[in-house]
């Protein structure tokens, strides 16, 4: 079924079993109500392997020097250091944290519990993929889009102004900050996918959608019909996620990659 505000979405498998489509926002820690409740049998993230590399990075840039991953995006320009800059404004939320807090919180939790955990973009190497990556640079290389990037303020400001008129409401008990971070997060999530192209987006998200569908089959094998895969996705690449995943690309073999946590932290 689609997501519906801020409840996760959930799409069942002609062969069996189930994604729980879970939207987060980054940079921002969720409080335990805006959590998955459902139990799971497995996690995929729309990562490669080597960000966990990345993960462990920046938490020993924060170790070292609090807040400089924060000061290194707001720094670095463009459509994510301006979304950076309005959660830092936000402050009944916690945000602007390194590294991106759900995803990893929950790769630990997967860790922690034995549970495997699918990392969804392929590898360079891979033909196809490979391609895509060329492509895509080519489009974000475009001089109108370099343009544009020039002008990213005025962009901006444009895009949070059209999405202030879609937001939801805060979830119940909750601060209205966690809305406002959505339009700052749909701001961003329009801007970045501007830089390619719909065509582009779309072939990322089939293949997205045919791995998916691979980690659930794996899953299958272990638990039965009843596996439940958690799919950790950006809150406004949500809905074009249940779409790819609603056309039903053939699953694409995908093995579940061990993951070793180097701290704990609460669940």
């Amino acid at each position: 079924m689609p997501s519906e505000g801020w409840t996760d979405a959930v799409w069942e498998d002609p062969d069996g079993g189930t994604v729980i489509v879970h939207g987060t926002m980054p940079t921002v820690v969720f409080p335990n109500a805006m959590r998955p409740r459902a139990s799971w049998h497995g996690l995929a993230l729309l990562e490669s392997p080597d960000v966990v590399d990345l993960w462990i990075q920046e938490e020993a840039d924060e170790a070292e020097s609090q807040g400089v991953n924060q000061t290194h995006a707001m720094l670095s320009g463009g459509a994510f250091g301006k979304y950076v800059e309005g959660i830092s404004t936000l402050e009944n939320l916690q945000g602007g944290r390194f590294p991106d807090p759900e995803p990893r919180r929950l790769q630990r939790n997967a860790d922690r519990h034995d549970r495997p955990v699918f990392f969804i973009e392929p590898l360079a190497d891979d033909e196809d993929w490979s391609d895509y990556l060329t492509q895509e640079a080519r489009a974000v290389s475009h001089w109108k889009k370099l343009l544009g990037m020039v002008r990213v303020g005025k962009r901006w400001k444009k895009s949070v102004k059209h999405h202030l008129f879609n937001a939801q409401p805060p979830p119940k008990g909750q601060s209205v900050d966690y809305a406002t971070a959505s339009v700052l997060a749909a701001a961003w999530w329009e801007l970045s996918e501007w830089l390619s192209t719909p065509e582009l987006a779309q072939r990322r998200n089939t293949r997205y959608a045919a791995r998916i569908r691979g980690a659930l089959a794996a899953l299958r094998e272990t638990e039965g019909r009843d596996a439940i895969l958690l799919l950790a996705v950006h809150l406004p690449h949500q809905d074009a996620m249940l779409a790819a995943l609603n056309e039903r690309p053939s699953p694409e073999e995908i093995s579940s990659t061990l993951t070793h946590a180097i701290s704990t932290e609460e669940e």
